[in-house]
């Protein structure tokens, strides 16, 4: 009997940089660029963008329980971070960039509060990731998704200048076991 899809859901900052760390795993069906937790219905990056509609930018990942497990991807996701900034990520800044786990079911939010609290002790300050009740998600505008495969020098020049891969490598220096 084959085990249905599942869903993950992340916001880590600038939805460019969320989807490559994911896109190359076995069971990752697909990872999609969106919009979740905010009050307007299918915004726009322009709208997003403002701050102004509640929206986080996010990815959303569809992938296969019996080949990659939701605590695989959530080991996957922190690292990713700076889960102790709570103005955006790296140059990133605003309530949209924030970083949050929106969880799908009873099982990944459980998870998501073991992963938190297990990662506390890698930093000094708390951890403000939120974790949240998935929410509806809107994709993003087809310009933004697999944006590092559509303008790698670009994605890449931006990626280096947002601080994001030297904070990557002063605090995360070793996977999470």
């Amino acid at each position: 009997m084959s085990v249905k899809k599942q869903f993950a859901t992340f916001a880590g900052g600038c939805f460019w940089c969320m989807v490559k760390p994911f896109d190359q795993w076995d069971g990752v069906e697909y990872v999609v660029s969106g919009y979740t937790g905010g009050q307007t219905s299918n915004p726009s990056y322009e709208e997003v963008k403002t701050g102004k509609t509640g929206h986080y930018e996010a990815v959303q990942i569809k992938y296969d329980p019996e080949i990659i497990s939701y605590e695989t991807i959530l080991n996957l996701y922190w690292p990713q971070i700076d889960p102790t900034d709570d103005g955006g990520q790296f140059h990133d800044r605003g309530s949209q960039y924030q970083t949050a786990i929106f969880y799908h079911s009873n099982e990944q939010k459980i998870a998501a509060l073991e992963s938190k609290k297990k990662i506390s002790s890698n930093f000094n300050k708390p951890i403000v990731t939120k974790i949240l009740e998935a929410e509806k998600f809107y994709v993003a505008e087809e310009y933004h998704q697999e944006f590092y495969k559509k303008n790698k020098d670009y994605y890449e020049k931006d990626r280096k200048a947002s601080g994001r891969d030297d904070f990557i490598q002063k605090h995360w220096d070793t996977p999470i076991e």
